[in-house]
């Protein structure tokens, strides 16, 4: 088996909107299947999706994933919005991969460069949402040292309600690696698949 390389994670610019999308649908298609409802999936548009992206570029920060030169993965993330959290913790907003490149560090090369850059700019911990019955997607933050916080939360998709947990942890800016350069984004969840 041959052992692909890192990819190469950078800030997404507005010409890689079409890309994110394409991830973020085909991500959607893949870890939700089963998880909410077929037709919802099914309906998704990369089209819509990139027009959503371009209108909500810049709000947060974002970053892509390359492989070969193609964009393969995308995250993003920004002040946490939950009322019930410190202030200052940052949220993961989203971070998905396209179907072939899962489980070949693309969503661990994103996650890191996410968890060093929310450390980098300050922020003192990381929470994010995930649909409770999205156990590959829990064990792989697990994995990351992402713990249940106990919220639960429900979350309507299509017609259906999902069950959502919540997961945190904490940044340390020591060992962070170095943080990508940022732009100064505005405050809000503007990329945030939801």
């Amino acid at each position: 088996m041959t052992r692909l390389a890192r990819p190469l994670v950078r800030p997404m610019t507005l010409a890689d909107c079409t890309a994110a999308a394409e991830v973020r649908v085909r991500g959607w298609q893949f870890a939700y299947a089963g998880l909410m409802p077929q037709a919802y999936l099914d309906a998704m548009s990369v089209a819509r999706d990139s027009e959503r992206r371009r209108h909500l570029y810049g709000r947060s920060p974002e970053f892509v994933a390359e492989r070969d030169g193609a964009v393969v993965g995308w995250a993003c993330f920004g002040p946490c919005r939950d009322g019930d959290v410190p202030p200052g913790e940052a949220e993961l907003y989203a971070l998905y991969v396209l179907p072939g490149h899962v489980s070949t560090g693309v969503g661990r090369a994103l996650l890191d460069t996410c968890t060093d850059a929310a450390a980098g700019a300050g922020h003192p911990a990381m929470r994010l949402w995930v649909v409770a019955g999205n156990t590959r997607a829990r064990r792989f933050y697990e994995r990351a040292g992402f713990t249940a916080d106990g919220a639960r939360e429900p979350y309507e998709v299509g017609g259906a309600t999902v069950s959502e947990v919540r997961y945190a942890r904490p940044l340390s800016r020591r060992a962070a690696g170095p943080a990508p350069p940022l732009p100064p984004w505005p405050a809000g969840g503007g990329c945030s698949p939801r």
